[in-house]
């Protein structure tokens, strides 16, 4: 970030950063990986706000739809996969060796119509990317590099907002924050 002006010397504070949008906390649209696909713009704040549900896939290498056993998903819901990989981010690991969603696990909740899926990891798939393709299609929204999804544990009702700014692109850097 560059400070471009102070208080002390203007009067006011400003400063300008360029950075990805995917960088850090993030969710991606599906104009992120599909062609003519939505910009976050296209979406209603609805969209980004609902009753949460966690699924714990820690220890798992790739989570299929035997994750989901039990659980009721709703329309609406937005659904964070919790995999303990978090605890890796600053490690090489974190962007090699994190779990992955099957094909079928993605299109559970597409089936599902849940607004969002999030991961405590760099991505729900590796290149090239088939699950991104098959979640943000079907109109869920993916956020990824979540932090602190183990304090959801044990938690049986709460809701999650994750507001990105109103911009025009294919994703957003975004706070999450789970309200028990």
């Amino acid at each position: 970030m560059i400070q471009i002006t102070t208080v002390e010397k203007d009067g006011f504070a400003t400063s300008h950063t360029v950075a990805s949008m995917h960088v850090g906390t993030h969710i991606d649209a599906p104009a992120h990986m599909v062609a003519g696909g939505k910009y976050l713009s296209e979406y209603s704040p609805e969209h980004f706000y609902g009753r949460g549900v966690l699924i714990d896939a820690r220890g798992k290498v790739e989570i299929d739809e035997t994750a989901l056993q039990g659980v009721q998903l709703k329309a609406g819901d937005i659904v964070l996969v919790l995999t303990g990989f978090s605890k890796k981010y600053t490690q090489k690991e974190y962007f090699e060796s994190y779990p992955v969603i099957t094909d079928a696990f993605a299109h559970s909740l597409v089936a599902a119509k849940v607004h969002v899926v999030g991961f405590d990891s760099p991505s729900p798939d590796k290149a090239p990317f088939a699950v991104h393709r098959i979640l943000l299609s079907g109109d869920v929204l993916i956020l990824e590099n979540l932090l602190g999804l183990e304090q959801l544990l044990g938690i049986e009702q709460f809701d999650i907002a994750a507001f990105p700014p109103k911009f025009h692109s294919d994703g957003a850097p975004v706070r999450v924050v789970a309200m028990i």
